[in-house]
């Protein structure tokens, strides 16, 4: 019998719960518990009736993120080659604000009085030219220990070719009483570039106490069927997640982008936009016939290059707190007033906030929140309006469209700068807005940017705890080679067989890791790709391994993945030089073990008439004005029904608004498209 799938995605201001049973989805929603998230998820799990026992749980987590970003992860050593203890401080010499004199860089997580160096050297072919001795490591245990560490890097030059001596001060710290969380650069990130691979070990070790202490507590209540989503879009078991929490930095973002790809190719739309817009933030991805990853991330000013899924992420959400500058103008966000106090509708909060602008409009309905279980306070929001409003001059409707127009602008950002700035033109693709306030946006926001199609999921308030429970288990592998194109033009099968002994030997180290973990390697199905680059260029693209007949030979594997790389780079930059010789930086494998997902039952398509549906008219203000607005359940809304704009479609998760001009229909799947009439 197959057992029960719970998918759990932890918000700033809800907890979502998707239940797998027997190929039916039944969700839950429940107030987030920020001071401790197991407490929400341990209250949700239990009022949803699932028995422990008897289920897999695949948690979407923000501890790692939420510690990274609010400082408060462990007190954290770094052990570096002598003379590079201050890389973290160097780093690239890039700034992201040419033009600010006064720019502030994130402080490093590891002080410099916490950064020691150790006499040893690994040249770039992995030779040792220099030893690494025990007294040295004896010296920098006592020094450890006095410092009072909670947690160590360790990231020697070159160890990703030679770990042989972050290997030998792993063992020597395992011995210190209390040992430290460890974390070694050859384990984490065995590739070349020593700032982002330092920055990156550091933030592992950094959230790896706060992350496995979490995940300690989390496996006592739900048992060891415990897995952790990561950054990429797959889940890994929560031991893995526990050593090494810097996977999981985009955990809950990433379910919703898989959640939305899975329902959109389900419905028959695989190149779209997503919008993720929750309580606190909105995470926008492209996915132009695939779910797009990248290797390289900054998360709090923190480099961070594990794969994640390519997600940018704004400070625009239902919570985001409005408020006039020194300068006079109305400015939305990023500060959120999140799960407590929450938006002032919710009965505690003072500050305005989205969802505030949202109600006072009558896009939300104060007793149709939460599928009625929550009552919006509206006289709270008037009055807090009528103050805004008077400040700006503006009536309280126009002070709450003003609102409305800068959060949407600040998406509208995001979404062009995912799509138009790197290649792809929004108006080839469908928009899929979810999360608690997308569907509320996504009319809007497609209009702006020409975007001909909505799709708007049958639970788009869940979809992230949906695509958290249908994620595949994935493990990612890189490893550094750095073959010139002199290595490209070797004799016949030399360069095949190079690559090949490489791919093998990760392919055995990774199905060896699998079955520790007890997963069955057999169903494992292994991806391959390379990071290239034009000689002498500073950033890489990854592309597909070629695996043709025509690529079989040395000469016609470096002629695919040339192509490959042209054709990735005219994409990504509108331009590629096929005279210029390149180069392959990094190998990368994906083993994917892929999850059952759920058989939903397609919906007998019934007529167009929505009448039944409908159970209120209501006054809603949009840019028109305030218009009688048919107001529908969204689970009374059958395959077939048509609605005509302006529109609200209620259900327990989310609020759809469809403005004047637009169309929509449900399709088989439930789910609701719209485009304009």
């Amino acid at each position: 019998m197959p057992r029960t799938v719970v998918g759990i995605d932890v918000g700033g201001t809800f907890t979502d719960i998707a239940v797998l049973q027997d190929g039916r989805l039944s969700v839950h929603k429940l107030p987030s518990t920020p001071q401790n998230p197991s407490l929400g998820i341990v209250q949700g799990v239990g009022e949803v009736g699932v028995d422990t026992g008897a289920a897999d749980f695949v948690h979407g987590s923000t501890v790692a993120t939420n510690a990274l970003l609010e400082g408060k992860g462990s007190r954290t050593a770094l052990v570096t080659t002598m003379g590079f203890e201050d890389v973290l401080e160097i780093g690239r010499q890039s700034r992201a604000e040419l033009y600010n004199l006064e720019q502030d860089r994130a402080p490093a997580l590891a002080p410099w009085e916490l950064r020691f160096g150790l006499p040893e050297r690994v040249d770039y072919t992995g030779a040792i030219l220099e030893d690494l001795q025990p007294d040295a490591i004896e010296a920098l245990m006592a020094l450890i220990a006095e410092a009072g560490a909670d947690a160590v890097a360790v990231s020697f030059l070159f160890s990703f070719l030679n770990p042989v001596h972050e290997d030998m001060v792993l063992e020597a710290l395992r011995k210190l009483d209390p040992a430290p969380f460890i974390s070694l650069s050859s384990r984490v990130l065995p590739e070349f570039r020593e700032y982002e691979r330092t920055s990156t070990v550091v933030v592992n070790a950094y959230v790896g106490q706060v992350m496995s202490r979490y995940l300690g507590e989390l496996e006592q209540s739900l048992g060891e069927g415990l897995r952790i989503m990561q950054s990429s879009g797959g889940s890994i078991t929560a031991r893995l997640a526990s050593e090494q929490p810097v996977r999981t930095i985009l955990s809950g973002p990433a379910g919703g982008v898989v959640g939305a790809f899975h329902v959109a190719a389900q419905a028959g739309y695989p190149d779209i936009i997503t919008l993720d817009m929750g309580g606190t933030s909105t995470d926008v991805s492209l996915c132009p016939g695939r779910i797009k990853e990248t290797g390289s991330s900054n998360v709090g000013g923190h480099p961070i290059s594990v794969p994640m899924i390519e997600i940018h992420t704004v400070g625009a959400g239902g919570g985001s707190i409005a408020r006039v500058d020194t300068g006079g103008a109305l400015t939305v966000g990023p500060q959120s007033a999140g799960a407590d106090p929450g938006p002032a509708c919710y009965g505690r909060g003072e500050q305005l906030t989205v969802s505030d602008a949202n109600l006072l409009l009558g896009r939300l309905r104060p007793d149709h929140f939460l599928g009625g279980r929550m009552t919006l306070d509206l006289p709270r929001v008037r009055g807090l309006m009528a103050s805004l409003a008077t400040g700006l001059g503006l009536s309280e409707q126009d002070a709450a469209l003003g609102i409305l127009r800068v959060v949407n602008a600040n998406m509208e950002r995001a979404i062009r700068a995912i799509s138009l700035e790197r290649g792809y033109d929004p108006r080839s693709f469908t928009l899929v807005p979810f999360g608690g306030a997308g569907p509320v946006h996504g009319c809007e926001l497609a209009q702006e940017l020409g975007i001909p199609r909505v799709l708007i999921p049958a639970r788009p308030g869940i979809l992230s705890a949906l695509g958290v429970a249908i994620a595949d288990v994935v493990k990612d592998y890189s490893r550094t080679v750095m073959l010139r194109p002199d290595a490209l033009r070797q004799a016949q099968g030399e360069l095949v067989e190079s690559l090949e002994e490489e791919f093998h030997g990760m392919e055995g180290l990774a199905r060896a890791e699998l079955e520790q973990e007890g997963l069955p390697a057999e169903r494992m199905t292994a991806r391959r790709f390379l990071d290239v680059r034009y000689v002498g260029q500073s950033f890489e693209l990854t592309v597909d391994y070629p695996t043709s007949r025509a690529a079989r030979s040395s000469e016609g594997l470096a002629r695919a993945i040339s192509d490959s790389f042209y054709r990735a780079h005219l994409q990504r930059f509108g331009y590629a030089d096929r005279a210029e010789p390149v180069e392959i930086v990094n190998l990368r494998l994906k083993l994917d073990l892929a999850v059952d997902k759920p058989d939903l039952q397609l919906e007998a398509v019934q007529g167009s008439d929505s009448s039944g549906a409908q159970i209120a008219t209501v006054g809603v203000v949009f840019r028109e004005g305030e218009l009688d607005t048919p107001l529908y359940q969204r689970e009374l809304l059958a395959a077939g029904n048509r609605i005509a704009g302006p529109a609200l479609v209620v259900q327990l998760d989310t609020t759809t608004v469809v403005p004047p001009g637009w169309q929509g229909e449900v399709d088989a799947y439930g789910n609701l498209l719209l485009a304009m009439g």
